[in-house]
């Protein structure tokens, strides 16, 4: 049987659920959030449910295929950097969006296609929340196999700590559902060792009872980036664990759907989610409030106002960018960041978020990633819409990323690694436990992940 007889088969196999290349759908199914990404898989799978997953996994076996899982696309880039695609089926898991709360156990159960923002919504009818992204349209399993910073990290470390229990179909077309007690040898590998070891099809998590947060964010012009820089800098020394915050470098394009105060201007943006009293929050803000930003917008939100204050895109993108972890920034780093980064007019955002708190090593008992070993995260990006463009933003990303060289991390982290990493920086010493788990699981190589253990 030839490859297309095979493909054509399968689809017969899986009625409605399979897009073959030529097809109407298929440059609708194969394209990921980040739209700069061009992804040729051998076919792509929407499965529906589990037991979809089930037959495709099953299908894939039988026809030496290889399978990669999205749940949204928005960090593609690596699995068609290390060619993760080719020869595989691509399981496209945006039909599978079930979610469900529990506010007597303060657990949600959330399918593998469904999006931070239906998350908080649902949470938040109890007074709940989640440690969800900074995005509403972010996939919540991907997030959450990588790790997952959110706005509460600082006081209650990554998402992947707080999962419970994890649904998932692995290489043998199992359907299993593992947690502390059951196969805690794969429970423990898939909360930071992302999709290598099957197809994640649920998760269960515990929430928060947070139903509204201090929160904001001050612009100063961009010229006044390395004083802004320096004071934040000092700033975060006197700041509690219930503070997680974020300073960046923004050039706004001239898009007519950005505010006016924005539209094609650029600023030093200083960011803070604060569990704390509106009036302890207010003193502890007084000083960067002494350099007086031109916008000013803190103040008490609800929790599912909080995806707003990053300014993510609503929608799909094309993107570049590319990030990693910093183990401090000191007065000189900070200064020839802020020369180079000012002058990026090609990146939409430089950022560093701090790190820290319940995000150290051993502060929060979790999976194979439990924490992060540094001070800082970092991250760059610009919008591509050519591919000409894609290759000038990553220039861009490159020189930005040299002025931070004498303070960057010895590790990775996969939810801000857009470029392929090696396993050892992204895993360290979870690394070979990690492929023994593999071995045990996919002893086939039949999973590719963005992000793979060799």
């Amino acid at each position: 049987m030839t490859a297309s007889d095979s493909l054509t088969a399968l689809a017969d196999d899986l009625p409605g659920a399979v897009v073959l290349p030529g097809d109407d759908a298929w440059d609708t199914a194969r394209t990921p959030w980040n739209l700069a990404v061009d992804q040729h898989p051998a076919a792509v799978v929407l499965p529906r449910t589990a037991e979809d997953v089930v037959s495709a996994m099953t299908a894939a076996r039988h026809r030496g295929l290889a399978v990669a899982v999205q749940g949204t696309g928005h960090n593609a880039a690596p699995l068609a950097a290390h060619g993760g695609l080719d020869g595989a089926l691509l399981l496209n898991m945006s039909g599978m969006q079930g979610v469900s709360v529990d506010p007597h156990t303060r657990i949600a159960r959330v399918e593998a296609g469904a999006l931070w923002g239906q998350v908080t919504a649902a949470a938040a009818v109890h007074g709940l929340t989640a440690l969800a992204g900074s995005s509403a349209d972010v996939g919540v399993v991907g997030y959450t196999l990588g790790g997952g910073i959110s706005w509460l990290a600082r006081a209650h470390g990554l998402a992947a700590n707080q999962v419970t229990a994890v649904e998932v179909v692995t290489p043998d077309g199992r359907q299993r559902r593992v947690d502390a007690s059951t196969e805690p040898d794969l429970f423990w590998a898939v909360r930071g060792g992302g999709g290598n070891f099957g197809v994640v099809t649920a998760l269960e998590f515990r929430l928060f009872e947070v139903a509204d947060i201090f929160a904001g964010a001050m612009f100063w012009p961009v010229e006044r980036a390395d004083e802004v820089l320096q004071v934040w800098r000092t700033w975060l020394d006197e700041i509690p664990e219930r503070v997680t915050s974020a300073a960046r470098v923004m050039h706004f394009p001239p898009m007519p759907e950005l505010p006016e105060p924005l539209r094609g201007k650029s600023y030093v943006v200083v960011e803070a989610a604060m569990l704390l009293e509106d009036h302890v929050a207010t003193d502890l803000l007084a000083g960067l409030r002494d350099l007086g930003p031109a916008m000013d917008t803190f103040g008490r939100i609800p929790m599912t106002d909080l995806a707003q204050l990053h300014m993510d895109p609503p929608g799909p993108v094309p993107g570049v960018g590319d990030g990693c972890l910093l183990t401090d920034l000191d007065e000189q780093v900070l200064t020839q960041f802020a020369r180079v980064a000012t002058t990026e007019s090609m990146l939409l955002s430089c950022e560093f978020r701090h790190l820290g708190g319940a995000l150290a090593p051993g502060r929060v008992d979790g999976g194979a990633i439990s924490g992060l070993d540094a001070g800082f995260l970092f991250f760059a990006v610009g919008v591509a819409p050519v591919p000409k463009a894609g290759a000038a933003v990553a220039q861009a990303v490159q020189r930005v990323q040299a002025t931070l060289e004498p303070v960057r991390a010895a590790r990775s982290f996969s939810n801000f690694c857009e470029s392929a990493a090696s396993p050892e920086s992204l895993y360290g010493p979870s690394l070979e436990r990690l492929r023994a788990v593999r071995d045990r699981y996919d002893p086939e190589r039949i999973m590719r992940a963005h992000q793979p253990l060799s």
